[in-house]
């Protein structure tokens, strides 16, 4: 007999008869990276609006990160170190503290990366990401271009939208520190969501992302540096700093196996 086709298939779109055109591979996603952050704080009025309903402020109202970082990644099948251009991307994103339920988490209002699958991944996770080129300093093992790994050292971050430079942050690491910084350490929740296209939109749901095997490097903290030249959007302009925390410089991986819905 026959077998009756089922259609094409894939974990996203592109959808095709086995699947493989899929530009998203089913999770796991394992993660390693190298991470440059400054600690900050915005107002918190401003703050709160980036919040949707389930989420508050918390007990440290007003309390920010920015994050720049360069990532390797892959599936469980590891097939993706094979394409360094697939498997490697930069971001840089905002993190802002709340709480939900009484519980410590992190918002991240926006997020840029310079490939398209950590894009489309993000909006699966309902994490709002977007085309931009980011770039920081690498640790060099050898020669005068750059600092030497596990030494104090200066490290810079940029951030560019459209030809605007829309974030610079700039950390000098002084000494290794215990413990990792909070908002890299909570779990991160997002909104879910669908635009109208086919009828009426779905409402937005609350996510929290799933992860394992978290790791961290050693922890290098200083002063930090973190400036907004030119904002991209009036949203972003109000999240100036409004006071400089410490930066940050480290390794960190995980695997992000995936979400969880939040009740609001």
């Amino acid at each position: 007999m026959t077998a009756i086709p089922t259609g094409p298939v894939g974990y996203s779109l592109p959808l095709s008869p086995t699947g493989a055109a899929a530009m998203l591979t089913e999770p796991p996603w394992h993660f390693s990276g190298e991470v440059v952050m400054v600690d900050f704080r915005v107002d918190p009025t401003a703050a709160a609006r980036f919040l949707p309903p389930g989420l508050d402020l918390g007990p440290h109202p007003g309390a920010a990160a920015a994050i720049f970082a360069e990532w390797q990644w892959c599936s469980e099948s590891g097939t993706e170190l094979a394409e360094p251009e697939r498997c490697q991307f930069s971001e840089f994103l905002i993190l802002l503290a709340c709480e939900h339920r009484g519980t410590a988490v992190a918002r991240c209002p926006y997020a840029w990366v310079d490939s398209p699958v950590p894009m489309m991944r993000g909006w699966v996770q309902g994490m709002p990401k977007q085309f931009g080129a980011v770039h920081q300093t690498r640790p060099r093992p050898v020669g005068l271009a750059g600092p030497r790994p596990g030494t104090p050292g200066r490290f810079d971050g940029t951030l560019s939208v459209r030809g605007r430079r829309v974030a610079e942050a700039t950390v000098h690491t002084k000494q290794t520190v215990a413990e990792p910084p909070v908002l890299h350490a909570v779990p991160l929740v997002h909104s879910l969501m669908f635009p109208s296209w086919a009828g009426a939109p779905a409402p937005a749901r609350l996510v929290a992302s799933a992860v394992t095997g978290v790791e961290f490097g050693e922890i290098w903290s200083g002063d930090g540096e973190l400036r907004f030249p030119d904002p991209p959007d009036e949203d972003f302009a109000t999240l100036a700093p409004v006071e400089i925390g410490r930066g940050h410089v480290f390794s960190y991986a995980e695997t992000l196996v995936g979400g969880r819905p939040l009740d609001s």
